[in-house]
This record gives structure tokens, C-alpha cells and sequence, in this order.
């Protein structure tokens, strides 16, 4: 059973079609990935599913309901996360600060003074602060955190909702090799243990090939191939079209953590 279907989706700029009639579906525990060369249509996709962008015409819908027309806010209340290109955390506040002001907003409570922000649901952030790797790290200012590690914490905002899906846009970006592949593998395990559904866009072909279950490719606007990754990888469209003349997918890495994922865990 789908979780989200898109329906002949379309997206016009002036006299520019972005997205000419894309159809894709996500069931639930899926990671599925959107890849397609610069001007594809792979941003104004994705930010039409979250309603940064309003569609033009077609149908968005999200565990029966459709999304068009919704706000951003009211999209992210049905249970729909997401993170950034560019991670985007409060650097002034503490790493469990950050999970918390979601918690209040999720609750409501974003300017309820009834109770100490500082202990609201602290018990609750700290156990998404764990899942991702940063429980011991929850007092310190997101501004001094490595990079890789304030994506983590980007992360179990996110998680933070609850959310059923989770639009990820280009979520290694700026990450060394290892960081990618650790911060991919933590992101597996938790669509794994919550049954998150996860739509990604990336421009790292060894993300894709390692963690996503299926991929979608687009390009000037339309859905060219679909399917698991090695089936894509030989499609010979997107060969033509994606890479070019004569290139070719890169080399998936190795997809074994640099430290056991019990450790980073808990």
C-alpha cells in the first residue's frame, strides 16, 4: 500500500514546463531516491510535495489526503518531516534545545510559559538525541558541533514529529565519504525500526546505489526511468541523458560503518 502518491504532477515557470506530468508512488519503509542532472526538475518536485510550491495541476496525495493547496505547516502536522540541502538548526541553542523547540511546536505550545522550556519533555529529546548518535553531546551549542554532526541533530528534529514520510534534500551534501555513509546508514536503520517512508534527492551516486531501495530519474521536466537502482544503472535513457556520452555510474563504496552502529545507538 502506497503512503504517498503522486498523480501527473505539473509545474510551469513562464513559458518553461519544470515538471510535465510525473507520476511516482512511496510505501511505507521505502527510501526512494529522486535523481536527475541540474534542471531536471528534481527541487521543484520535492518542494511541491512539501508546498513550498503550489502545483499547477495534477495530485499530491498523503495517506489519503491531498496535499495541494496546503501550507508547508499544515503538511508538516500530517506527518510529513524534512531536512535541508544546508542543515538547518537554531546555532545559538543547545543540541537538546533544538529537539526541543520542536517538541513545543508539535505540542503547541510554542509560547506557552506554564511550564520551563528547559524541561519540557527532556526525558523525550534526549531518547532522539540517542538514536542518532548525540545524547552525550546534548549540552553543547549546535554552533560548535563538526558539520556531520550537526546534520545528526538536523536529523532527530526531524524525527522529532514523528513524522510517516521524510523529504530529504541532498542530505550528505557538503559530507566527507565517511560521514555520508554513516549519517545514510543511521538513516536506514531508523526508516528500518519506525517504518519511515524516505524521499531523497542526491547528487552522490555511491548514496544512492548503497541505501536506496528504489530510484526515480528526471530530466527537462520528466520521469525518464524507475525502479531499483542496478536496474536503473543500465537503462540506457538514462546513460544518454543523466551522464552524457561515454560516462558512467560511479563505483558504490563500501557500506560498512567505520564504528559499529551500536555505539552510535543506544
Amino acid at each position: 500500500m502506497s503512503l504517498l502518491e503522486v498523480r501527473n504532477l505539473q509545474k510551469s515557470f513562464g513559458g518553461v514546463r519544470a515538471v510535465n506530468n510525473v507520476s511516482f508512488s512511496l510505501a511505507p519503509g521505502e527510501l526512494l531516491a529522486l535523481i536527475g542532472p541540474n534542471g531536471a526538475g528534481k527541487s521543484t518536485t520535492f518542494n511541491m510535495v512539501n508546498g513550498q510550491l503550489k502545483a499547477d495541476g495534477g495530485s499530491i496525495r498523503f495517506n489519503g489526503t491531498e496535499l495541494i493547496g496546503l501550507k508547508p505547516r499544515e503538511i508538516w502536522r500530517l506527518g510529513v518531516g524534512r531536512t535541508f540541502q544546508i542543515a538547518e538548526t537554531f546555532s545559538s541553542l543547545t543540541v537538546i534545545e533544538n529537539v526541543q523547540m520542536t517538541l513545543l511546536s508539535q505540542d503547541k505550545k510554542m509560547f506557552s510559559f506554564w511550564r520551563a522550556a528547559a524541561d519540557y519533555k527532556r526525558d523525550e529529546a534526549l531518547s532522539l538525541l540517542a538514536q542518532v548518535g548525540m545524547a552525550e553531546q546534548a549540552e553543547r551549542p549546535c554552533r560548535v558541533l563538526a558539520y556531520g554532526d550537526v546534520k545528526r541533530v538536523e536529523l532527530a528534529v526531524a524525527m522529532a514529529n514523528r513524522p510517516k514520510l521524510l523529504l530529504m534534500d541532498e542530505p550528505t551534501a557538503g559530507m566527507a565519504p565517511r560521514e555520508r555513509n554513516e549519517l545514510m546508514a543511521l538513516t536506514k536503520k531508523l526508516v528500518v525500526e519506525h517504518g519511515t517512508a524516505v524521499l531523497f534527492t542526491e547528487h552522490s551516486m555511491d548514496v544512492v546505489f548503497a541505501y536506496a531501495d528504489r530510484m526515480i530519474v528526471l530530466a527537462r521536466g520528466q520521469l525518464i526511468a524507475e525502479g531499483k537502482p542496478m536496474e536503473v544503472r543500465g537503462h540506457p535513457k538514462v546513460q544518454e541523458v543523466y551522464f552524457g556520452s561515454g560516462k558512467t555510474f560511479e563505483k558504490p563504496v563500501d557500506t560498512t560503518p567505520s564504528k559499529p552502529m551500536a555505539q552510535e545507538v543506544a
